[in-house]
């Protein structure tokens, strides 16, 4: 049976879309974690009251990193393979995390950090081998 294939140009829109959901996610939780209270935090997110202040505070400085590290270097076309990197790293941070709520049964976390981490997954696939970003000046 045939299957049309989808057009490069709806394939990069695609993710785009991904990139940018993935970095206002992360860019929203990461702002959270380093500017409320710890005490604010801990009644959205019990973790956040567990664990030492440096810890959260430090998670939310990789979170806001890791936002803008999937979306600049593609958006600027300034060493665009780095978002490529920011996006292998969003794996590793949504696999941590799903460890991390899975262990404290905090099992309610981890459809978002699927989602998440999925999303990521697409992002690394399309802009490393389907939809690269040319860097700029190319």
């Amino acid at each position: 049976m045939y299957q049309p294939k989808p057009s490069p140009r709806a394939l990069n829109i695609s993710i785009w879309i991904a990139q940018v959901f993935v970095a206002l996610s992360f860019c929203a939780g990461g702002v959270m974690k380093l500017a409320l209270p710890i005490s604010e935090l801990a009644a959205m997110w019990p973790w956040t009251g567990d664990l030492p202040p440096a810890i959260v505070r430090l998670l939310g400085a990789i979170d806001l990193l890791g936002g803008a590290g999937i979306l600049l270097p593609s958006l600027t076309r300034i060493q665009p393979r780095l978002a490529v990197a920011a996006a292998a790293c969003g794996i590793v941070l949504q696999c941590c995390a799903m460890t991390f709520h899975a262990w404290r049964g905090e099992f309610a976390a981890l459809p978002v950090n699927i989602v998440l981490g999925a999303l990521c997954v697409i992002v690394l696939w399309g802009r490393w081998r389907k939809c690269p970003v040319a860097p700029r000046g190319t």
